[in-house]
């Protein structure tokens, strides 16, 4: 390990954290490590991540700590939790969010936690999935003070091909929501877009390259069709987090004043898909809704 760059906590070991701890310990980075699934600690362990036995135990290790959980509650409960974070926080280290939370919620906790302890707080909610997070290629939106940002920014840099600020704590927030709207409605769209191709009798499976000049060509066309046509729903992220993070657009969006029709059709379909039992299911597995063949 390189002793001149700064010892890396990192909290929630699941699919997108498996990934981050597997780039960052090839960027030779030190990573200490805690996840509630002691599996998920050990299969961490595999490529040099320091177990760790709570939380609190990840900061006093750490000069910065990478947190990415499942909601707000999580992301509480790690940082001001029995064993949490502010038990051993001190002046000086930061912590970084990945998670994807509720807006005010993440200001306030951010606020919080400074008062209370002097660490600071990045929120840095991502989007490009855990190989995306092993290969260094992650969109990063992040929000917070700009000491905080310039601090942490070359461990950013390491897991982002864009790590891009928008504003003090909380806009990192806001702008993975508006890449929700766009990712996930248009799961919803290319599901219906497969199901007619297929209908219709024509080679699914060419769409992507042949609409890849036009305005139709996109990234994830290009990564959902050929795993939409093989019925491949392992999970890269879960259906259950696409409904809770709907859910947080539309009450973010009320609270804004602005209309999302659009994502909260979107919303009301992964709620059925939901409901029939598919929530380990990745998010593509909205195709279920629309495919003949599928008894759901």
């Amino acid at each position: 390990m390189n002793s001149t760059k700064p010892k890396l906590g990192f909290i929630g070991l699941g699919l997108m954290g498996q990934g981050f701890t597997k780039r960052l310990n090839q960027s030779g980075y030190q990573v200490t490590g805690y996840d509630l699934d002691k599996d998920k600690v050990s299969r961490a362990s595999n490529h040099g991540v320091v177990a760790a036995s709570n939380p609190a135990e990840v900061a006093a290790n750490s000069d910065i700590v990478l947190l990415c959980v499942t909601s707000t509650a999580s992301v509480e409960a790690a940082v001001f939790g029995a064993g949490g974070i502010a038990e051993t926080a001190t002046q000086g280290a930061i912590l970084v969010d990945h998670s994807t939370t509720i807006v005010e919620e993440t200001k306030s906790m951010a606020a919080r936690l400074k008062s209370a302890t002097g660490m600071g707080w990045v929120d840095a909610p991502v989007s490009g999935g855990p190989e995306g997070a092993q290969a260094g290629s992650l969109a990063i939106m992040a929000g917070g003070d700009e000491a905080d940002i310039a601090t942490v920014q070359p461990v950013m840099d390491t897991l982002a091909s864009a790590f891009t600020v928008f504003g003090p704590v909380g806009s990192g927030q806001v702008a993975k929501m508006v890449n929700q709207v766009l990712v996930l409605n248009n799961y919803a769209v290319i599901a219906e877009a497969l199901a007619l191709a297929e209908a219709g009798g024509i080679d699914a499976s060419k769409i992507p390259a042949a609409l890849a000049t036009g305005h139709a060509g996109s990234n994830l066309l290009n990564a959902a069709f050929p795993r939409m046509i093989a019925r491949d729903f392992a999970p890269k992220g879960y259906a259950r987090q696409i409904l809770k993070d709907l859910d947080m657009l539309h009450d973010l969006a009320k609270g804004l004043g602005t209309p999302t029709p659009m994502s909260a059709q979107t919303a009301s379909l992964f709620r059925i898909l939901n409901s029939k039992g598919h929530e380990e299911l990745d998010g593509m597995a909205i195709l279920k809704l629309y495919d003949p063949n599928d008894s759901l």
